[in-house]
């Protein structure tokens, strides 16, 4: 059981949990004794003595000690955080494929198999770090997420009952009862402002401040391509397609008010909504544990340097368009790259109709560049044959290889791979050595900065590097 049992942690959740600060919110969950039900650590409801709190590191923790969750604030809708994890990458690789499920995850000797390792040895891993079992943690995710579309939205309860994962509405139910001591109707009846039609519906996405949405709605308007992305007032917008196929757009825009980034999503089929859910969160870094980065990347640059507070890494939508769009920019300025991306989606992206908007593409598929000779760019031979490499590799492996392995694919280099890695895999920690925009804002700040002194996060040291150009 992880319930925190250290004073001095003990002592920080009561200060957080007083102060109602969101930069706090999803590091620890407060359960009430009295009332038997665990808040996160925002809840606006009137603060309980400190004698009738208990505090657990993760959600399902307090669930397995007997708490519901709060339906005012709602825990199933707090900011991830894996800092409890500690180091242990087989576990956090776990959580990521369970967090990450959308239904495909058959059992627990499955699991395991996809991570090498044995289904004794990853109990015995839950076990120690979460004190429950990782089946119990599977459900107990999809649990969560049903309660969230249960709220925010209006969407059939059969529908969100196969969307969160689960194989019938049946176990959906015995779920949703077992876990919460409510039945899905008992939760439709707290939903307040939910909003959907047959093709969309509306969410929240909650963070943990700080957040310069302007400076990176700023950057992905520098770059948006024209008929898969827009920004408009302080929305940004994109077209997807998702694993099943199903294709639609969504928007997002920023809540000046609260730590919230509003979404719509319009899609033919929702049941891919969980990992959908899971990339928009990853697209726009909302789970990077702030704090932690920021002192880093402060102590790397030093007291003499103003830190760009807030500053996260924008996503792309998947690695194949990330490593064409790195493909097209090499060797050339970001406004070239820009124009030769928007013109390999006039020529060859797909139209797509979605309700009254019909100027919309999707980013051209592997097969779909594969066949065409790219004559309408206005670039070297050499570079067009790399994206037709690059592509095949995609046509060729289902499941692509390591981005390292790209490597082995003629007109493809480090540069290249480090950039798909920082924009489209999210890793933490990239430095893109040799970048013309790193090394000009090195000029600014001093040459004297060691990059390696930023690791695990070197790849927000790069985005700091790159805001003061």
């Amino acid at each position: 059981m992880t319930k925190i049992l250290n004073k001095l942690e003990i002592k920080g959740c009561e200060r957080a949990r007083l102060s109602r600060d969101p930069k706090f919110d999803g590091l620890f969950f407060t359960a009430v004794k009295t009332t038997g039900i665990y808040c996160r650590s925002i809840c606006p409801a009137t603060a309980p003595k400190v004698e009738n709190v208990e505090y657990y590191r993760v959600a399902l923790s307090a669930a397995a000690a007997g708490y519901r969750p709060c339906l005012r604030c709602r825990p199933d809708s707090a900011p991830s955080s894996n800092a409890w994890v500690g180091n242990d990458t087989t576990l956090i690789r776990a959580i990521r494929l369970i967090d990450n499920d959308d239904g495909s995850i058959e059992s627990i000797e499955h699991l395991s198999e996809r991570l090498g390792i044995s289904s004794r040895y990853l109990r015995k891993l839950f076990a120690q770090k979460l004190g429950t079992s990782p089946q119990k943690y599977l459900v107990y995710q999809r649990v969560l997420l049903a309660k969230k579309l249960l709220h925010e939205t209006s969407l059939p309860i059969s529908t969100i009952a196969f969307a969160s994962g689960f194989g019938t509405v049946r176990s959906f139910n015995h779920s949703i009862k077992a876990n919460l001591a409510l039945t899905p109707s008992d939760i439709r009846k707290q939903k307040r402002g939910a909003r959907s039609t047959g093709s969309s519906v509306s969410l929240k996405l909650h963070y943990r401040p700080p957040f310069d949405w302007d400076s990176m709605l700023s950057f992905l308007q520098t770059r948006v391509v024209d008929g898969i992305e827009w920004v408009q007032s302080g929305k940004y917008g994109r077209t997807i397609i998702t694993q099943t196929g199903a294709r639609g757009f969504f928007e997002v825009h920023h809540d000046s008010r609260e730590p919230i980034l509003h979404l719509e999503l319009a899609l033919e089929d929702f049941s891919d909504i969980h990992a959908l859910i899971k990339k928009i969160r990853r697209l726009f870094d909302l789970d990077a544990p702030m704090s932690d980065i920021e002192a880093c990347i402060q102590q790397v640059l030093g007291s003499e340097i103003q830190l760009a507070e807030g500053l996260r890494i924008p996503g792309v939508w998947d690695p194949f368009e990330a490593g064409i769009r790195a493909v097209l920019g090499q060797q050339v300025t970001v406004q070239q790259a820009h124009k030769l991306v928007n013109l390999l989606v006039k020529e060859l992206g797909q139209s797509l109709e979605c309700g009254n908007r019909l100027d919309l593409k999707l980013f051209p598929s592997p097969k779909t560049i594969a066949k065409s000779d790219l004559a309408f760019l206005k670039m070297p031979q050499a570079r067009k044959d790399t994206i037709h490499r690059l592509a095949k590799h995609f046509i060729e492996n289902d499941k692509p290889a390591e981005l390292d392995e790209w490597l082995g694919i003629k007109g493809i280099g480090p540069w290249t791979v480090n950039y798909v890695k920082l924009r489209a895999a999210k890793d933490t920690d990239v430095w893109l050595s040799g970048d013309a925009g790193v090394n000009n804002a090195l000029k600014l700040v001093g040459s004297n900065l060691d990059p390696d002194a930023a690791s695990p996060w070197r790849s927000y040291l790069v985005f700091q590097l790159w805001h003061r150009l």
